[in-house]
């Protein structure tokens, strides 16, 4: 029945929700009260740049990023990845905003629908003094959870920028041409959040003679656009 079950990308998707639901709900009842209101996104999809991250985004700003898989499509999976960083006020008051509009991921967040493609298996997670509530999901139809989930994402998307451009600025200074060129890009269609948690590694680019002009501009017009996630 599991190996019938499991040929279907939908249904497997599905069966990991439900796992997913299921490990978080034993972890929530052991879990102690939180002093620091926090909100978590976890994104599983195979074959995917990355194939797992976690991005954790409390009430004063802290978050933290983990992630594991390959760095390139041409690389090897690498060590996993973690990152410290601050999140603009703005966003955060955004992300609470909408974790409030979303009844903080109680009750039904999934469509449920089995006839969609799978886009990898999501987990949005609120903690407070209070309560201790996610979802597990693949496509939810709920804007507050569209809108929260597309900020994660583009976080994610900006945090594997700036881990891809600290390893081109140590191994490989001429990808770094094209990869700047990709984040330009992604930032002005707006699919980034935080270039902020970045601005190190921008600013190190900007700094670095050895590095192409026209390379070290690009990296200098992002820094100059760093609160883009935040001010929109």
């Amino acid at each position: 029945m599991i190996s019938v079950f499991l040929r279907s990308p939908v249904r497997t998707a599905l069966l990991v929700i439900a796992l997913l639901n299921l490990s978080y709900s034993l972890a929530s009842a052991q879990d102690a009260n939180t002093a620091v209101p926090s909100i978590s996104f976890s994104l599983d999809f195979p074959q995917s740049i990355p194939d797992h991250y976690r991005i954790s985004v409390a009430s004063d700003g802290q978050a933290t990023y983990d992630s594991t898989g390959k760095l390139t499509p041409d690389s090897e999976a690498g060590d996993p990845f973690h990152l410290d960083f601050k999140v603009a006020p703005e966003t955060v008051r955004r992300m609470f905003d909408l974790a409030a509009k979303a009844k903080y991921f109680e009750g039904q967040v999934d469509s449920g629908k089995r006839n969609l493609a799978s886009t990898g298996a999501k987990v949005l997670t609120y903690k407070d003094d209070t309560r201790n509530s996610h979802a597990a999901y693949n496509y939810s139809p709920l804007p507050a959870v569209q809108d929260i989930t597309a900020m994660f994402q583009n976080m994610s998307s900006t945090l594997e920028f700036g881990r891809r451009l600290d390893y081109y600025h140590h191994h490989q200074k001429l990808a770094l041409e094209e990869e700047l060129k990709s984040m330009e890009r992604m930032a002005s269609e707006k699919n980034l959040e935080e270039i902020q948690a970045i601005a190190p590694i921008l600013q190190k680019i900007v700094s670095d003679q050895s590095v192409l002009n026209i390379t070290r501009a690009r990296a200098q017009r992002l820094l100059s656009a760093r609160t883009l996630g935040a001010s929109r």
